[in-house]
């Protein structure tokens, strides 16, 4: 038991990227405007393997607190590590949509509202505690400035935003009346929450790469979480929209309605910018080498929150363009996903690098000037700080 424990010492929150951006892929393919032969099937069976590695990932998160309880309890103290507490949340919230949407051909419509109901509370609660105790924690112990701002910043405190997109798609089951009216007035609370959260933040971001230019090889797939907010914003203002005339009525229900376009297509206007900045950068730092680790995730489920805001507008709009967006992007997300299980697999089961200690990595809760940096091969984000 000792040794197979052992497997787990360094397991850490960010783990759940992998679940966040392999559930992406499947929600997002039941959602956009044009379907294609087998894409339902294929992204049903994609939920099947999701929902079971969440499964896992939570049984072994388990053992990681139960057998490596002093190294689980350091990484709220790590100016890095604790921002991927937002992570499991999120990918607790993914997985729930996913079952929501394509789980009930296989389990049935009941046990998978069952299932959703209940993981988007517990993804919400954790959420909501990520989105307040990380800031805490920024604000009053970690050692960090203006100058060691990045992508992972944004983790915390997105999971509210994903919480009013999943609550979207439990509105049609919530009895309508003053119970209704209060399950989408929270949603848009929690969007409001993580938006003005959101816009204190990309600007911090865009601070460092303008005036530091120091960015670490590591740290430039987080670059591409800036578009999470983004489009999990659009995606949440358009569902929003689509579904309060079920618990709403009369001018409410048609302006919340047109809200979801006039916020969305504006945003999506920088979220295209960024996407052009972020990718530049990207293949800069490949031309010079950009080393593998659990980083490219961030590949992934921002992306996936743009095409899922595309399908929205598009099917607000009927906007040819906007539906042939949201069909390159998925071409785009898969391609991603693609890449990034792949060398996971190969880096978590085939070599066995991502389940090892960080090497040379600095003790998790040091505060010195110079350290914040976990392994870059290992199971945390290597995110070195400026000296």
């Amino acid at each position: 038991m000792g040794k197979l424990s052992d497997l787990f010492a360094n397991l850490t929150p960010n783990w759940f990227a992998s679940i966040m951006g392999t559930g992406i892929v499947a929600t997002a393919a039941v959602t956009l405007p044009i379907q294609f032969p087998g894409l339902r099937i294929a992204a049903t069976v994609l939920w099947g393997v999701v929902f079971l590695l969440l499964i896992l990932l939570t049984a072994s998160t388990v053992v990681h607190w139960v057998r490596h309880r002093e190294t689980a309890l350091s990484h709220h103290n790590h100016p890095v590590m604790a921002h991927f507490y937002g992570a499991p949340p999120m990918a607790m919230l993914t997985v729930g949509a996913a079952t929501l949407l394509l789980g009930k051909d296989v389990i049935g419509e009941r046990l998978a509202l069952g299932i959703d109901a209940g993981l988007w509370i517990l993804g919400t609660v954790l959420g909501l505690a990520s989105a307040v105790a990380v800031p805490y924690l920024q604000f009053t112990r970690h050692n960090v400035t203006a100058a060691d701002a990045f992508g992972g910043w944004l983790m915390p405190v997105v999971p509210p935003m994903v919480s009013a997109s999943t609550g979207a798609l439990l509105l049609p089951y919530v009895p309508s009346g003053q119970l209704g009216l209060t399950m989408l007035m929270a949603c848009y609370a929690m969007f409001g929450l993580s938006l003005m959260a959101s816009l204190i933040i990309i600007p911090l971001i865009w601070y460092r790469l303008a005036l530091h230019k120091d960015l670490a090889a590591s740290a430039v797939p987080t670059l591409w979480i800036v578009l999470g907010p983004l489009g999990q914003s659009i995606t949440a203002a358009n569902l929003l929209g689509s579904n309060a005339h079920l618990v709403a009525s009369g001018t409410l229900a048609s302006a919340l309605e047109v809200f979801g376009v006039l916020y969305g297509v504006p945003v999506l206007g920088f979220a295209l910018m960024w996407a052009a900045l972020a990718a530049v950068i990207t293949v800069r730092t490949l031309r010079r080498g950009l080393p593998f680790s659990l980083t490219w995730w961030s590949f992934t489920f921002p992306l996936g929150t743009c095409v899922t805001g595309l399908s929205g507008l598009a099917a607000h709009t009927h906007l040819a363009v906007f539906e042939a967006m949201a069909v390159g992007g998925y071409a785009l997300l898969l391609g991603a996903w693609a890449v990034v299980a792949t060398r996971t697999f190969h880096g978590s089961v085939v070599k066995g690098v991502l389940f090892q200690a960080p090497g040379g990595a600095a003790p998790v809760g040091a505060a010195s000037a110079g350290v914040a940096s976990c392994s870059v091969v290992g199971s945390s984000f290597g995110l070195p700080r400026r000296a």
